[in-house]
């Protein structure tokens, strides 16, 4: 019995340890990516007014340092007796709101692991179940989890996971995350991630785009996309008929006079620059300086650049006014941007759809680091 005791013990630890260092770990790299789920969470409930970015950014890091502390802590068991009761309070409260989310279905992915790992309502809860259960094993007999490291030393690991969990967050927000496991990674190809397998029934999506003419506001779809004259306000994309979802499944690009160029710019044999901001009134714009370089560096190599945006006619025009922006803009959905890069802007380098280069704005390279790739794809 004793034996037994011993070993479900240890099974808990390790389980319980190791996801939270994962969840703690792919949080603390893409730090934006919890802030935009936050913020599903919080639309979900009615709470939009407590979505300030500021809010969500310190919450996101506070999330993703405690659950990557309390995984260290419990591997090496440090602090048995106060973390692992911490580890049993997060995870009730944590099995209760996936046990809403499974039974209310308000959003479709619950986050957990980030972009690394994709699970159902009803995986996450089940997982949530069973971490729950380990975090009591551990809290029931929190002094038979046996140290690996001596108590004198133990505080070397507590400032440390903090420092470095704090760090790792600043660094992937001044730049982008360290591991990017997004369908638009470096070496992906756009076109094969929106293909789907051949005999797959395919899912259908609607498209609709809403814009203001004289203070009205209207749906279109493509087919009877308006002229110039109207002003883009936000698009949205519904699923229609259930099917294969490939992982890319959202991705279109839209001049402002309606044309569909998504097959253009995914197919062209040359270099295709995409500067993507999902809204250009929040946009930083303190390196437009090198943007511009970069856009100048197109038109000497007769490569295509254009600036995916979901913003409307008003601020495209006042980007333009403040940074004197020649380029043209496109529009594509909010989310899908979001998605693609994890700065406002970015920049993207296109290949025959595959992505060759991915930059935050903080780091966009120079002439040289561009001759560099060019010349050797």
């Amino acid at each position: 019995m004793q034996k037994l005791k011993a070993i479900c013990i240890f099974i808990s630890r390790l389980l319980l340890g190791a996801t939270f260092v994962f969840s703690g770990f792919v949080k603390a790299i893409d730090p934006l990516g919890t802030v935009y789920k936050l913020h599903d969470y919080l639309e979900a409930i009615h709470l939009e007014q407590f979505s300030a970015d500021w809010l969500l950014l310190v919450a996101a890091v506070i999330l993703s340092t405690l659950e990557l502390a309390m995984g260290v802590f419990i591997l090496l068991a440090i602090g048995r007796r106060q973390v692992s009761k911490c580890a049993a309070v997060f995870m009730f409260i944590m099995t209760a709101i996936t046990l809403w989310i499974y039974i209310y279905d308000p959003v479709q992915d619950c986050g957990c692991f980030g972009d690394a790992i994709k699970l159902t309502n009803g995986e996450t809860l089940l997982k949530n179940i069973i971490l729950f259960a380990c975090a009591m094993v551990i809290a029931r007999w929190p002094l038979e989890i046996q140290r690996l490291l001596s108590r004198q030393n133990q505080w070397i690991i507590v400032q440390g996971t903090g420092i470095v969990s704090v760090a790792l967050s600043i660094w992937c927000l001044y730049d982008l995350p360290l591991i990017d496991f997004r369908p638009y990674h470096v070496g992906a190809d756009i076109q094969a991630g929106m293909t789907v397998p051949e005999g797959a029934e395919e899912p259908v999506f609607e498209t609709t785009f809403i814009l203001e003419k004289d203070g009205v506001r209207k749906e279109f779809g493509l087919d009877d996309y308006p002229d110039s004259t109207w002003t883009f306000i936000d698009s949205k994309t519904v699923t229609i008929k259930e099917g294969y979802i490939p992982p890319i499944k959202d991705f279109s690009i839209v001049t402002q006079e309606g044309e569909d160029i998504t097959h253009e710019v995914l197919s062209d044999s040359s270099y295709t620059f995409l500067l993507i901001s999902p809204s250009l009134k929040y946009a930083d714009d303190q390196n437009f300086g090198t943007i511009d370089q970069t856009y100048e560096y197109s038109q000497d190599n007769e490569y295509n650049f254009y600036c995916l945006t979901a913003s409307g006619e008003e601020d495209i025009s006042h980007w333009k006014d403040i940074t004197g922006a020649e380029y043209a803009f496109c529009n594509t959905d909010g989310t899908t941007l979001k998605t693609i890069i994890r700065s406002n802007p970015g920049m993207l380098l296109l290949k025959k759809g595959v992505v060759i280069g991915k930059w935050s704005h903080n780091r966009l390279p120079s002439t040289e680091e561009l001759d560099a790739i060019t010349r050797r794809k």
